[in-house]
């Protein structure tokens, strides 16, 4: 089913190893857990009007054939793609067949960690890249997406 052109739907994509939020190294990635995250981006869509889909894999093909779903059903994408931002052409190439906004989050600041971190594939189709901000760095993107959309108009 094709997207109605006013909807907003947003596909909110988590890659590798996120499902171990809030315990996995709590001093670079926060105390809140992957449900928190998408609990706050859900209460933020939700309050613009919007709809929201998630979803967490650890598997790149999962993730691209969501963005491929995407094409069809989602007028935005808010992702953070774990590790697989700094070498998945997979997913990049699958973001670039993409038409609508995408967002990339991270938690930390990958420019402040290792150097391996401080490439990101995915940066280049995103409208902007939200970086450091821990978990406010979702709500961060979904007003970035409301404020895109109320520039198209």
């Amino acid at each position: 089913m094709a997207l109605e052109k006013n909807v907003k739907s947003v596909l909110l994509l988590h890659g590798p190893n996120l499902q171990l939020l809030g315990s996995r190294e709590p001093e670079i990635y926060g105390s809140a857990t992957l449900l928190d995250h998408v609990a706050t981006v859900r209460k933020a869509v939700e309050v613009l009007g919007w709809s929201l889909t998630d979803m967490q894999s650890n598997s790149e093909a999962d993730l691209v054939a969501a963005i491929h779903d995407a094409r069809q059903n989602h007028s935005a994408i808010i992702i953070n793609p774990g590790a697989f931002t700094h070498y998945s052409w997979a997913i990049h190439d699958a973001l670039s067949a993409y038409n609508g906004p995408i967002v990339e989050v991270h938690l930390s600041q990958p420019l402040r960690r290792e150097s391996w971190r401080h490439v990101s594939v995915v940066a280049p189709l995103a409208i902007g890249t939200i970086a450091g901000f821990g978990a406010a760095g979702y709500e961060l993107a979904v007003s970035g997406l409301s404020h895109y959309f109320q520039s198209q108009h």
